[in-house]
């Protein structure tokens, strides 16, 4: 492996906990919005919208859509104003990963330089990036309704290690989903690690990780 100058990490899932963000959101729209359910009824509703949910992988158009579909509103809500919702409450649930934090501190301490690269909605990623108090520890941030390419378009990548300056072959990238994290950095040039999370490896992939990490903490040995 070439010597690393630049690591570059997905947001959702691998330096914030999205499963534990999610549930959170879940959990204040149902009481929120569906306060009359009793309390075995809305725990199966938090159950459900997580499941829908994907782990964020859903369209949000058609996933608001569902929602107001086939929820057992009292008083229904629109797709749009799920949306709302949704936008406004969201970012409020951010929770760090575990060691998210040591890890950047020591990445730093090692002299790399760090870049984020994310999908998502520019105020929605920029408000979890706010509220974990992340955005100090990197040189390049890139979200993907900033700038209209995502992952696992290996362009959104390039544009990252453009604003990093550094070179794909001198940067290891760290994230959780095999396609859209391990496929697409693969894909343009860097190394990568696949921090095991939610989605099982799919073997039909051209490119597999340099290492496999259960923890982010486990990111220290490679280092």
């Amino acid at each position: 492996m070439e010597e690393m100058k630049g690591i570059l990490f997905d947001l959702d899932n691998t330096l914030m906990d999205r499963d534990s963000t999610f549930r959170g959101f879940s959990t204040q729209f149902v009481c929120d919005k569906l306060g009359h359910l009793a309390p075995e009824e809305a725990q199966r509703v938090v159950e459900d919208i997580i499941v829908r949910d994907q782990d964020g992988y859903r369209d949000k158009n058609g996933f608001f859509r569902e929602l107001s579909d086939v929820l057992p509103w009292d008083t229904k809500l629109s797709a749009e104003e799920i949306r709302d919702y949704y936008e406004t409450n969201y970012a409020g649930h951010g929770a760090i990963m575990k060691d998210a934090i040591d890890v950047l501190e020591y990445c730093r301490s090692k002299g790399y330089v760090l870049g984020l690269v994310t999908n998502g909605e520019q105020a929605i990623q920029d408000g979890k990036i706010d509220l974990l108090g992340l955005r100090k520890y990197f040189k390049a941030i890139v979200i993907s309704g900033a700038v209209g390419i995502r992952k696992p378009d290996p362009a959104i990548y390039k544009l990252a290690l453009e604003r990093m300056e550094t070179a794909a072959a001198h940067t290891l990238f760290i994230g959780d989903h095999p396609v859209n994290d391990i496929w697409g950095a693969g894909k343009a040039g860097m190394t990568t690690i696949w921090l095991k999370r939610n989605h099982a490896w799919d073997d039909s992939l051209d490119v597999h990780p340099w290492k496999t990490i259960h923890e982010l903490d486990e990111l220290r040995a490679s280092v």
